[in-house]
């Protein structure tokens, strides 16, 4: 046992050593020279974001406007147009509202041929805009179900790619998954399964774009307190008692724009969502889950 013990450990630590290994190359990668850009004569650098009515939206709409020196403009893009002028307040550069619904096929479409017509180069996208409810198949409706995998799966998917036809080297993407796209959830189910689903997704993305020195990187927050996702997510079923721990915006914001910025190919801005990401690499999904079982009744 101690010999097939001492075979197991060496494979982790291998297998550890060659991830970080491979993530530096890519590191190194981005910042090597690359050939002449394109030539499409763009009218300007923008930073789209979505979701950027509230939350972590609008915190990486204010991080844009303060750390890049060298975008143009700010498009805000979300459903409510009260809250997009809010955030809009807050900037101090360039900024463009855009209401949308990204779960309507026509709304997509609109934004599409905006950038287009416009002929922009997005240095960076944010991929904000989601949608969670707690509870199970019983006490959600299938609209509230397929809902949140139009928004967090369909529209996340679509947006990126109407966005990048309009990106040259070192610009990003910026996709916010959750710390639930680790494992499954029982009363978070749909939720975890469509952002586990735009994890994948992102992954695959960054090693796609990787030889148009495109960033892609996943940010998979924990709970977080001050943004309407909680007030949003609850429902009469209290699947989750407590939301213990949950962090706060601001700080989730700046560790997952700063680790964004290295290049990182997925961002845990908290210790329990980097403990959460750690174990689910370790733990089957069935220990996992009896575990949240426990924890969302606390």
């Amino acid at each position: 046992m101690g010999a097939i013990a001492g075979i197991v450990g060496w494979i982790f630590i291998i297998a550890l050593l060659a991830g970080v290994g491979i993530i530096a190359l890519e590191l190194l990668w981005y910042r090597l020279p690359a050939k002449a850009g394109s030539e499409r004569g763009y009218s300007r650098r923008i930073a789209l974001v979505t979701g950027a009515s509230s939350g972590l939206g609008r915190m990486y709409a204010c991080l844009a406007a303060e750390r890049f020196k060298d975008i143009d403009e700010i498009w805000l893009v979300a459903r409510r147009e009260d809250k997009l002028k809010e955030t809009a307040e807050l900037i101090s550069g360039t900024t463009r509202t855009l209401v949308c619904d990204l779960s309507a096929p026509s709304d997509l479409g609109k934004l599409k041929s905006v950038l287009k017509e416009e002929n922009v180069r997005v240095g960076i996208l944010f991929n904000c805009a989601g949608l969670g409810k707690i509870g199970d198949h019983d006490s959600l409706s299938i609209e509230q179900q397929t809902g949140m995998i139009d928004l967090n799966c369909t529209a996340a998917v679509k947006v990126a790619d109407m966005c990048i036809p309009h990106m040259e080297k070192g610009d990003h993407i910026i996709n916010v998954c959750s710390t639930a796209a680790f494992q499954p959830l029982q009363k978070l189910g749909i939720y975890a399964a469509s952002k586990s689903f735009l994890l994948k997704y992102t992954r695959s993305l960054r090693i796609e774009l990787l030889p148009r020195k495109i960033m892609v990187t996943a940010v998979c927050p924990y709970w977080i307190k001050d943004t309407e996702f909680i007030k949003v997510a609850t429902t009469r079923d209290k699947g989750v008692k407590h939301f213990l721990l949950a962090s706060d915006v601001y700080t989730v914001g700046r560790v997952s724009y700063r680790g964004a910025m290295i290049g990182l190919p997925v961002v845990t801005p908290g210790i329990i969502c980097t403990i959460h990401r750690f174990f689910s690499k370790l733990l089957p999904d069935t220990v996992l889950q009896y575990i949240w079982g426990g924890v969302r009744r606390i």
